[in-house]
């Protein structure tokens, strides 16, 4: 049998555990984590690649030239339809996907390491077919991330329209200032036909 005060020592190391097994949180004094990510959330296979090429490449810093490497990329595509099929045969060894990796990284014009380690990531996963789509998402990411603000660019795209009859229509995200003479034509008709 327990004596009674073994028992009540059980008990107090139950009910109060030692204060050197507590944790608190991990981040005491440290500053804020970097929020790398794109600013967009991009779905399938190819978007976890974008993902993962916009994460490394805003952390090295190098978030421009990894841009025009993949705009490059994609006019590699473009002069050439027949590259996606090519890329993505399943039937080619590892010289010849090494051989494709040293190719394609001479037409990006510059020397970006996280753009290397995809393709050769790519390459050794037999995904170099999601090259294009890859392409494609890196291109909305950034567009999405250098979204406009102060200091920063923007990518201007002319279409013309000849239902506003003159003027023109500024469109940016979800904002639009339309100073079209068509607009100020259907205000006028509105106040002429409205009662007063």
């Amino acid at each position: 049998m327990f004596s009674r005060q073994v028992l009540c020592t059980i008990r107090a190391a139950t009910l109060h555990p030692t204060p050197f097994l507590r944790v608190g949180p991990a981040r005491n004094f440290t500053g804020a984590a970097n929020d790398s990510r794109p600013p967009v959330y991009l779905h399938g296979l190819d978007g976890t690649y974008v993902t993962a090429l916009y994460t490394a490449a805003a952390k090295m810093s190098t978030l421009d030239l990894t841009a025009k490497a993949i705009v490059n990329l994609s006019n590699v595509f473009l002069k050439d339809t027949k590259l996606t099929k090519v890329l993505s045969t399943p039937r080619l060894t590892a010289e010849d996907k090494s051989a494709i990796v040293a190719e394609l990284s001479k037409h990006t014009g510059t020397n970006v390491v996280t753009l290397k380690n995809l393709l050769q990531t790519l390459a050794e996963n037999n995904r170099l077919g999601h090259l294009q789509g890859v392409c494609q998402k890196f291109e909305t990411a950034v567009s999405k991330s250098s979204y406009v603000g102060q200091g920063k660019k923007l990518r201007v795209t002319n279409k013309i329209d000849p239902e506003i009859v003159g003027g023109l229509i500024v469109a940016v995200g979800d904002r639009v200032i339309d100073l079209s003479v068509c607009s100020r034509i259907a205000k006028m008709n509105k106040l002429l036909t409205d009662r007063l």
